[in-house]
């Protein structure tokens, strides 16, 4: 009986720190609860904005 155990946690781990990081960041520098709110939603979608910069300076 062969088990294959697939093992995220190195990815998990940077993808937690920089959730945290970005959540910091967009919460500090909000003006009102709601900018702080939207700061929040960026933070879970951060990797997105990252390749999406990262494509945009490739592509110049």
């Amino acid at each position: 009986m062969s088990k294959n155990y697939h093992n995220q946690a190195p990815q998990s781990a940077v993808y937690g720190l920089g959730f945290i990081g970005a959540a910091v960041y967009y919460i500090s520098i909000a003006t009102s609860f709601w900018m702080g709110a939207l700061g929040l939603a960026k933070a879970i979608v951060w990797p997105a904005f990252l390749v999406y910069e990262l494509l945009v300076f490739l592509a110049a």
